[in-house]
């Protein structure tokens, strides 16, 4: 068995770990000071952005984002506050609402992206070769796969 200290794992996991919270805060504060929406705000506009007439069900809102269903809930009253987006019955199921980017969210979105992107550049990108950037895709869309194949759940130790 491999001990974790010192291990290749752990000098992987560490540096991963710690840079990925720095940047998703450094990430948070810029989108603030530059477009007055946070991280979260940004994300389900682009994803809303990105579906079918703009509209989503709450449930697979939910799911793309990885929020629970309360945090999405709360993190929609924000956005609808706002005017980004609203919540409507979905015609198909009364029962069920979608999220729908409004004209005013998806501004605010298109006003936010190009600074968020430059950021992104900058922070991230700009010193990685093609290379580099080739394999954290590579990886980071096998763990995404994995890690949605799994529902979450993870076998431990005692498994």
């Amino acid at each position: 068995m491999v001990t974790w200290q010192g291990s290749p794992q752990q000098r992987a996991w560490r540096p991963y770990i710690e840079a990925s919270l720095l940047l998703e805060t450094r990430l948070d504060e810029d989108l603030r000071a530059a477009a007055g929406m946070s991280l979260m705000d940004y994300h389900v506009l682009l994803v809303l952005s990105e579906s079918p007439a703009h509209r989503l069900r709450m449930g697979e809102l939910a799911a793309r984002l990885v929020f629970s269903p309360s945090r999405l809930t709360y993190q929609v009253k924000v956005l609808e506050r706002r005017g980004w987006v609203l919540r409507q019955p979905a015609p198909e199921d009364g029962r069920v609402n979608n999220a729908v980017l409004t004209a005013t969210g998806l501004e605010a979105l298109r006003a936010a992206d190009r600074h968020h992107v430059a950021t992104v550049q900058a922070l991230f990108t700009d010193d990685l070769g093609e290379g580099e950037l080739d394999v954290l895709a590579g990886v980071f869309s096998r763990l995404r796969s994995r890690l949605h194949g799994s529902g979450g759940q993870v076998d431990g130790p005692d498994s």
